[in-house]
């Protein structure tokens, strides 16, 4: 019988120490149902017990006894209808769920959680736009900041703008407010805190109008406006617009896009103007840092306003920064630590942005490694404001703006190195690894184009933090993903975030729980 010859295959493999090729070129099975399922769930060989079951997971009653916890746990919640003094929203931009399963795997294993992955209330955040199923990060944050979605690459405007619409963002009735607004409304504090440029895609929604993504500096925006136009472009509306040049906390990178090419360090504006001095000089209290030491050492007792430019362009990766020596940058948890301390000295309370914004640059170069690094980072920033918050007056909402085409996949065993190969052999004889993507710039790495075939992952992979992970279409950046990601909730009428919803109704959430904004209020119903 072939079931017979395929377990003895099995056994010869896994008594060699042979890793199991999973499925057969030809079936022989004489049930057609059979065969089907045979190359579908394979037979994978057994293996050494890599990781020992934990506290009894061996036994039926282990199991049951999680399940019974879970749901006591959910009997117990009680729905929070205080009026949520402050406002915290992070966003894991690319944060789709199989980075969230993958990078369980740094903190401890499959069973391990994410720290708000222990929050009470989970709901689906769905992230098409108004022009694309698959959204980028600008209008995605206009839709979680401002209430409303709009066209790929627009930022705080309206779907009647296109990407790159100089005479359509010139049009204020196409302009739309963020949720920072509405907190300054109400006499809240705002600001925010990002890994990614200041005047990046997702801080922009904080406080920017703004017809395409990259028109981050005069020079971009001259070149696609015109030389004489007189449109602001995003690092200008930071220091000068009426929602930017009110923020209480702006923190990340992005230096140069507030300087010219003649400053000591060479900036990217045209203009000849240096918006940092401009900051500093609207008033005293105006507070610039540049590294982690000196905003360790801000009076914050003294500071009416703090402005963070810790690289020229994006901050380092954190695995790259605790690497070097010479790193000066604070870390995402500490940036928000002091942003919280900064404003919780506010009387009405706050609204504060938090982006991990390097998940994504990381998943765009199918650097696996960092981007779940980064979101285990991430993580951090969001067990400490929720140590140093009270779920009393504090809504902390988590999410994500889009996913990535990565995947976590195959049958590989628990306790193995999540980014090491897979159990089992591919048709082509070849092993595989358990991360991949469906395209990005690794494709030529693991596909000998000239020979078409596959090389050997085990012959690529260098254990090195910038190891680039399998693409199975050749793309010069890897591409978001278009489904549906994850809400996280807790504190003050977090119970609002349960359910499947459009991601443009989260601000909206959020402005009813702390009674800010012109819609509906938790006071006033």
């Amino acid at each position: 019988m072939w079931s017979t010859k395929l377990f003895l295959i099995f056994l010869l493999q896994y008594c060699v120490g042979l890793p199991t090729k999973t499925t057969t070129t030809t079936c022989k099975l004489n049930n057609e149902d059979d065969c089907l399922d045979a190359v579908m769930h394979p037979d994978l060989s057994p293996t050494p017990n890599l990781k020992a079951a934990q506290n009894g997971e061996d036994t039926q009653e282990y199991w049951l006894e999680k399940s019974r916890d879970f749901i006591r746990q959910q009997a117990n919640q009680r729905p929070n209808r205080n009026i949520a003094k402050n406002v915290i929203l992070f966003i894991g931009d690319g944060m789709g769920l199989a980075t969230l399963a993958a990078a369980r795997n740094l903190i401890g294993g499959e069973e391990a959680f994410l720290s708000f992955e222990k929050f009470p209330y989970i709901g689906l955040s769905k992230t098409y736009a108004v022009d694309l199923t698959v959204a980028d990060s600008a209008c995605t944050a206009t839709a979680y900041l401002c209430g409303v979605k709009g066209n790929e690459a627009t930022i705080g405007i309206n779907g009647n703008v296109v990407q790159g619409d100089c005479e359509g963002m010139r049009n204020t009735s196409h302009h739309v407010t963020s949720i920072a607004k509405w907190a300054m409304d109400a006499n809240k504090a705002a600001g925010f805190v990002t890994t990614t440029r200041v005047t990046h895609a997702s801080p922009a929604g904080v406080y920017a109008n703004i017809a395409h993504r990259e028109w981050e500096n005069d020079a971009e925006l001259k070149e696609d406006c015109g030389e004489d136009t007189d449109l602001a472009d995003i690092a200008l509306q930071l220091i000068h617009n009426g929602v930017g040049s009110k923020l209480k906390v702006a923190m990340g990178g992005g230096r140069a896009q507030f300087i010219g090419a003649n400053s000591i360090t060479p900036g990217k504006r045209l203009d000849g103007r240096n918006l940092i001095n401009e900051y500093l000089s609207g008033s005293a209290g105006n507070a610039y840092v540049t590294t982690k030491q000196e905003l360790d050492n801000l009076d914050l007792d003294k500071t009416e306003r703090l402005l963070g430019l810790f690289q020229d362009s994006h901050m380092d990766y954190h695995l790259d920064a605790v690497a070097n020596e010479q790193n000066t940058q604070p870390t995402l948890a500490e940036m928000t630590q002091k942003a919280i301390e900064f404003m919780q000295k506010e009387e009405n309370g706050f609204f504060l942005f938090v982006e991990g914004g390097k998940i994504d640059i990381a998943h765009h170069n199918v650097l696996a490694k960092i981007a779940l690094d980064e979101t285990v980072e991430f993580a951090k920033a969001i067990e400490l404001a929720r140590n140093i918050t009270s779920e009393d007056d504090t809504l902390i909402v988590v999410s994500a703006d889009h996913s990535h085409s990565f995947s976590l996949a195959g049958y590989q065993n628990r306790g193995s190195d999540i980014f090491g190969l897979a159990n089992g052999i591919a048709e082509d004889n070849k092993r595989y690894l358990a991360l991949s993507y469906a395209n990005g710039p690794s494709f030529d790495t693991y596909f000998d184009t000239k020979a078409s075939e596959r090389r050997r992952p085990e012959d690529i992979i260098q254990n090195s933090a910038h190891d680039v992970f399998p693409a199975t279409a050749p793309f010069e950046s890897e591409t978001h993903g278009g489904e549906d990601v994850p809400v996280y909730a807790s504190g003050p009428w977090s119970h609002l975030f349960t359910g499947v919803y459009e991601q443009n109704a989260i601000p909206h959430m959020m402005a009813y729980a702390s009674c800010i904004g012109e819609g509906l209020k938790a006071c006033e119903t």
